[in-house]
């Protein structure tokens, strides 16, 4: 079983479902890095969208969350305070601190992501930032979700299971309330990751996937496998159907649903009063 939400943290209320401390998060913030046209033209109507059919809270930038508060309705806000080099750029880059959880608390935001790139050349930087973060938010109670890819997004060679693992763990050691790190392949082996981590662990949902199915299988084997759910972001606001795949993924999180009994085709929601997912009227 993944571990609890930290229940010390009122905020962790708004992120996690209390009942199985799990959590669908929705990642607004690529258009910080890369040319996120034409899904998130409109960001304000994907949120929207997604929070309405499932997402429990949404990762968005500074200017995302000042401007367009009122789309986020019920949903818990994760602010992004770091930043890193963007798609124009030839090379690693650094991953400095651009905001700070005061600015995140004058947002009404429910806590904050940091890198944290444990191998990379800037291994020792991303780590500070979230020991810093780990400081700060403690003193305002605010969440603190570290983002952890061992030897950063340049160095796919490095995301091995046991690095992986050891990455989450790191995280937690410097205080972070949360983790979000890449899927190891295997139920069997995520499960190593969940159980050396004593703090909740989300997958990231990756690189746009072409199947719908295998998204969601990776989904539910990770929440099997001790794990809270997972921090999507390409996969779902560059689906043809982003609301229909958003309630097939908190299906998969927060109910254990198969693939056949969500399997994120567009057209499938989730009854008000709870029950078996349906099928939308076309239109």
């Amino acid at each position: 079983m993944a571990p609890a939400a930290p229940e010390d943290l009122l905020r962790a209320r708004r992120v996690f479902r209390p009942a199985g401390a799990r959590a669908l998060i929705a990642a607004i913030d690529h258009a910080m890095f890369m040319d996120a046209r034409p899904s998130l033209r409109d960001p304000g109507r994907v949120i929207e969208t997604v929070v309405a059919d499932g997402a429990n809270a949404v990762i968005a930038t500074f200017v995302v969350a000042r401007r367009l508060g009122a789309s986020f309705g019920r949903a818990g806000l994760i602010l992004r305070v770091d930043g890193g080099p963007t798609a124009l750029f030839d090379g690693e880059g650094d991953w400095p601190l651009l905001f700070s959880a005061e600015d995140a608390l004058r947002l009404g935001a429910d806590g904050v992501v940091c890198m944290g790139f444990p191998g990379a050349a800037c291994e020792c930087a991303t780590m500070g930032n979230l020991a810093r973060l780990a400081s700060d938010c403690r003193k305002w109670g605010l969440l603190l979700l570290a983002e952890m890819i061992p030897g950063g997004f340049g160095r796919p060679d490095l995301h091995t299971p046991e690095n992986i693992a050891m990455a989450a763990r790191l995280g937690a050691e410097v205080g972070a309330d949360v983790i979000k790190t890449a899927y190891t392949g295997s139920a069997e082996t995520f499960r190593e990751v969940t159980q050396a981590c004593y703090c909740p662990v989300l997958i990231q949902g990756g690189a746009r996937k072409g199947c719908d199915a295998e998204v969601l299988s990776t989904v539910r084997d990770a929440v099997r496998a001790g794990g809270a759910g997972a921090a999507v972001g390409r996969n779902l606001w560059q689906h043809a159907d982003p609301a229909g795949f958003a309630t097939a993924l908190s299906a998969a999180i927060h109910d254990g649903a198969s693939i056949g009994e969500a399997p994120g085709i567009p057209g499938y929601v989730r009854p008000a009063t709870g029950g078996e997912p349906r099928r939308r009227p076309p239109g």
